[in-house]
């Protein structure tokens, strides 16, 4: 299993990529390795077809246009790109970690790659490929500085799905009012599928830190110069926050996190 999670990460072809070879069986003890020694990847490969520029482009403003919906569309997939290899990447990083919480980690993996090809099939069928826009590896750049899983759960799962959460419930009804019904569903599904990646992250924070999820503990947890005000889109969607596991005590900090950064 950890060969599979280093070769998917680091291989530089675009369908290995997309579509990696099938996981060994997670429940199996074999498919282990056992004596795993801590890898921390920095960046993973990336395919000649992927331009990874050093800025993100600029969101589009207005999602009339069915070019600025392709643009997006091509972002979010390359989230989901990098979000798969991050939990493959969690593998390695923390080996210490339960087998339960890597396995656990290696099937959201292959829920994020589900996701990719719902907006690769879609790009497809507006005759746009993987590669055309250009792309920023930003949650590389951020979640591997976590120290710990307690981090990481805390930053890729509390902090990047939970905001995500937000800003799929503002896209999907941006794209249904731009006409565009297909892609609005696409977004919807995502954001269904991702309140139980926000759980699932909620669950083990609990379990690494001895106890339940608190506004205050999960911010302290949030490797530096990060902080809240980051991992937030607007308006906030509470209802999923709520069935992932938030509390209202959580949700009011959370919308009055300021702006500033804390030093490193």
């Amino acid at each position: 299993m950890e060969r599979w999670c280093w070769d998917f990460i680091e291989s530089t072809h675009l369908q290995a990529k997309l579509t990696p070879p099938a996981t060994p069986d997670l429940t199996v003890e074999g498919s282990w390795d056992p004596e795993p020694t801590e890898r921390r990847l920095c960046m993973p490969g990336r395919p000649p077809e992927l331009n990874v520029v050093p800025r993100s482009p600029r969101t589009p403003s207005g999602l009339h246009s069915p070019q600025a919906r392709m643009r997006l569309m091509h972002t979010f997939l390359h989230h989901e790109l990098q979000a798969a290899e991050l939990f493959a990447w969690a593998v390695l990083a923390f080996p210490e970690a339960p087998r339960e919480f890597k396995a656990g980690a290696v099937r959201l993996c292959l829920e994020e790659l589900g996701h990719l090809h719902l907006y690769a099939n879609y790009l497809t069928d507006h005759g746009t490929a993987v590669g055309d826009f250009p792309v920023r590896d930003w949650f590389w750049e951020r979640v591997t500085t976590c120290p710990d899983a307690l981090a990481f759960v805390a930053l890729q799962g509390l902090g990047l799905e939970g905001s995500n959460l937000d800003h799929c419930a503002r896209f999907a009804r941006a794209f249904a009012e731009a006409g565009d019904q297909r892609g609005a569903a696409i977004i919807k599904q995502v954001e269904r599928d991702e309140v139980s990646h926000v759980s699932f992250a909620r669950k083990w924070f609990e379990r690494f830190s001895g106890k339940p999820l608190n506004y205050d503990h999960w911010r302290e947890a949030l490797p530096a110069p990060l902080t809240p005000a980051l991992m937030q889109g607007h308006p906030m969607n509470d209802s999923a926050r709520r069935s992932a596991g938030m509390d209202d005590d959580f949700l009011r900090a959370l919308a009055n996190a300021g702006p500033t950064t804390r030093r490193t």
